[in-house]
């Protein structure tokens, strides 16, 4: 590629500017780090943060637009460590500059010594396909990496068209785009393994862990072949992936969005000359499948992907790989805050049409409203508008993952968050609340945990199971009742909140309520 099609950023580019902006970029400052980390991908001089060693803006590879990534040779020289790298372009700019050139993760660890070993869990950050940042305060990952179990690694990737526009069919110069993003995301997992046991990971015992649309990515790499092998535990947090997006689906989107831009299907060199501020805008066209802003995820291109991640069932090269699946009670509380629009004048009257589209399945809105009304009969408007889009649409798909891993006799622990907010009571336990307590930033930007005690009980319980689970692939410790796997005949779920529990099959008249529809995936 060109330099007139891409641009290749130095990220140092990006950053400079003198230490105050250097500072708001990276967050704070940090001290020297004791000496750099020599790799196999070159030697590089991070920071400490409060005890732990962070290095962060590690290169993992570039990419030229629409086509895989590629490793990057080691550096002779001692390469910097001590910023984060560009940031996906998205819609906005919350996280920091935003780049094309984004192939980027972070590391902390307690002990760099190769001979530490210590498992590692690498996270995929939420935001869906289209946004969303591994520099996120939400995500950092000192406090976890401080209890000195684990190596925490976060990783950013190309994103909505930059890593999910699938071209195949209109050019055959882009076999691989469609899937781009979550090759960038293999491509990470492979410096993984041939790196970080200099800073004393264990590369035998790689956990990916990610939140929302992350969650969603783990679950489409299980069933990858380029991934196997790659990782050896998963936990997936209110993010699943049932079915991809069909080509024949995805192509109308890329003409949709093409049609936003201007650029005509038979001649893509102003798509691949555009800036991406232009890619970005045209995030907007209106989805020819789901109404709204287009929808970008990975594809059943019958390359990268030649089968659906969870249908018609679990995939078999995911069997041998322990799982551990949740969802928070309140998800849509989320997505669709208190005094919104949508909820300002909620009634009776109205509650089944506002829920349909919210729904995201082919069912009767006002049945389902009848429904709840009979089952939960001093339940408000509200209350039946959160608990059935949650039931419906969000925790569906873990409902059917889980399912299918039971009868395949895979390995699984299903968990629910009830550990709702403590800033705005209203939200409940939203969608998004279950990241702080497992990386321990319950005082950072976005945390609506508060740090009571309360608060650290919870995030102590989930974080020792998952720690338990990377080291293990177990999430039983000694500190939590018993949490048996995740079996049809009793579906026992772990319940995190103020004090953890076990529950065989809870909310087990909503799973069976929307378990008469098909589920409809987001995107297929």
């Amino acid at each position: 590629m060109t330099g007139s099609i891409l641009t290749m950023i130095d990220r140092r580019a990006l950053i400079a500017g003198g230490s105050a902006s250097a500072a708001l970029i990276a967050g704070r400052a940090w001290g020297q780090s004791p000496g750099p980390v020599r790799a196999n991908a070159g030697a590089f001089q991070g920071t400490v943060d409060n005890g732990v060693r962070a290095f962060r803006g590690l290169r993992y590879g570039r990419a030229e637009r629409f086509r895989s990534p590629v490793p990057v040779p080691a550096h002779a020289e001692v390469q910097a460590a001590d910023r984060f790298g560009p940031i996906s372009p998205q819609s906005g700019n919350r996280y920091g500059p935003q780049s094309e050139d984004c192939l980027f993760l972070n590391i902390w660890t307690a002990d760099a010594r190769p001979a530490a070993r210590k498992p590692v869990m690498l996270y995929i950050h939420g935001g869906g396909y289209s946004g969303g940042s591994s520099t996120d305060p939400l995500n950092d990952g000192q406090v976890l990496a401080a209890r000195g179990d684990v190596v925490v690694v976060t990783v950013n990737h190309r994103l909505n068209a930059f890593g999910y526009l699938y071209l195949a069919r209109l050019d055959p110069r882009f076999p691989d785009s469609g899937n781009c993003g979550q090759l960038d995301l293999i491509l990470a997992l492979r410096w993984v393994r041939d790196n970080i046991t200099a800073f004393g990971g264990d590369p035998n015992k790689v956990m990916v862990f990610g939140q929302s649309g992350g969650g969603a990515k783990i679950a489409t790499m299980m069933g990858m072949p380029a991934a196997k092998g790659l990782f050896h535990r998963a936990a997936t947090m209110s993010g699943q992936q049932v079915t991809a997006s069909g080509p024949l689906n995805a192509t109308a989107r890329t003409r949709a969005y093409l049609g936003k831009l201007g650029v005509k299907e038979n001649d893509l060199g102003m798509l691949l000359a555009m800036p991406q501020d232009k890619l970005v805008e045209a995030l907007s066209a209106t989805d020819p499948v789901l109404g709204g802003g287009v929808y970008f995820g990975p594809v059943l291109d019958m390359k990268w992907l030649t089968r659906h991640p969870f249908w018609p069932d679990a995939n078999p090269q995911s069997l041998g790989i322990p799982m551990i699946l949740g969802n928070t009670r309140d998800e849509t509380r989320g997505f669709i805050a208190p005094d919104s629009a949508k909820m300002r004048d909620l009634s009776w009257d109205n509650v089944a049409a506002r829920i349909a589209p919210e729904l995201r399945i082919d069912i009767l809105p006002e049945w389902v409203v009848s429904e709840y009304r009979g089952k939960f009969p001093a339940w408000t408007p509200e209350q039946v508008f959160y608990d059935a889009t949650t039931a419906g649409r969000s925790w569906r798909g873990q409902v059917i993952e889980a399912e299918e891993r039971a009868k395949a006799g895979a390995s699984g622990w299903v968990y629910q968050v009830d550990f709702g907010s403590r800033t705005d009571p209203r939200r409940g336990a939203f969608h998004t609340m279950d990241i702080p307590l497992v990386f321990g930033t319950l005082a950072a930007e976005g945390s609506q945990t508060g740090t009571a005690a309360d608060a650290r009980a919870a995030s102590k319980a989930m974080q020792d199971s998952f720690v338990a689970f990377a080291r293990a692939g177990d999430p039983n410790h000694a500190g939590l009742p018993r949490w048996p796997l995740y079996a049809l005949d009793k579906r026992a779920t772990m319940v995190f909140d103020v004090r953890s529990r076990i529950e065989n099959d809870p909310r087990k008249w909503q799973r069976e309520l929307f378990a008469r529809v098909p589920y409809i995936q987001p995107g297929t």
